[in-house]
């Protein structure tokens, strides 16, 4: 039976082909089949991780709710998804979360494609950063120890190039030296946070969809 995911995985496909073919006429299907009513656009998997996690802590399906929750591969890539998922394409409900140095991106694929500004919810650096100002540094080093990534941290931060950065600043960094690691910690930075510190763009999202 078909899920949200190969619906995903069609959009994701029909993003990057040329207009028209089968993979357009596949997510087109899907959408029909599935009952899709919003697509939530995200620049990357991390995102895409932060994201599911705080659904699941609020006890939602998103999927079952008619939304589904892509990872654009890059801020640069709005215009083509939102052309392909909203008013001109699928025609499905758009939001989602947008870093504050890329709503330039974002204002100008929107306004192409004919979705709405007001559904996206901007985070001031990117969404790690708003998660360890969440939780403060001494929390996220909890979470870090409990992983494992304690000591590779530890002597990250003790390179030349990161003496003059904050802490905060220095995660930041630290969570993108190593493959899967940002995605990883999406999660798990989400999962730690106490109900009333979730940051506002993401909390604002989810109350959204």
């Amino acid at each position: 039976m078909a899920d949200m995911r190969a619906f995903r995985d069609a959009v994701i496909d029909r993003a990057a082909a040329e207009p028209g073919g089968p993979a357009g006429d596949l997510a087109r299907d899907l959408a029909e089949g599935l009952r899709v009513r919003t697509a939530v656009l995200l620049e990357g998997p991390s995102d895409l991780a932060a994201v599911e996690a705080l659904a699941a802590r609020h006890g939602r399906d998103l999927a079952a709710e008619g939304v589904c929750v892509v990872p654009m591969g890059g801020a640069m890539n709005v215009g083509r998804f939102a052309a392909l998922l909203g008013p001109a394409g699928l025609g499905l409900r758009l939001a989602g979360l947008c870093d504050e140095g890329e709503q330039g991106f974002y204002r100008r694929g929107l306004e192409r494609a004919g979705g709405p500004h007001d559904a996206f919810f901007v985070c001031a650096a990117d969404l790690e950063d708003e998660l360890i100002r969440a939780l403060g540094v001494p929390r996220v080093e909890e979470v870090l120890r409990a992983e494992g990534d304690l000591p590779a941290w530890r002597i990250f931060g003790r390179q030349p190039a990161q003496q003059d950065r904050p802490p905060h600043q220095r995660l930041r960094r630290f969570l993108g030296t190593k493959k899967g690691r940002k995605i990883r910690y999406g999660r798990l930075l989400t999962e730690a946070l106490d109900p009333d510190r979730v940051p506002a763009p993401l909390q604002g999202l989810l109350r959204h969809l």
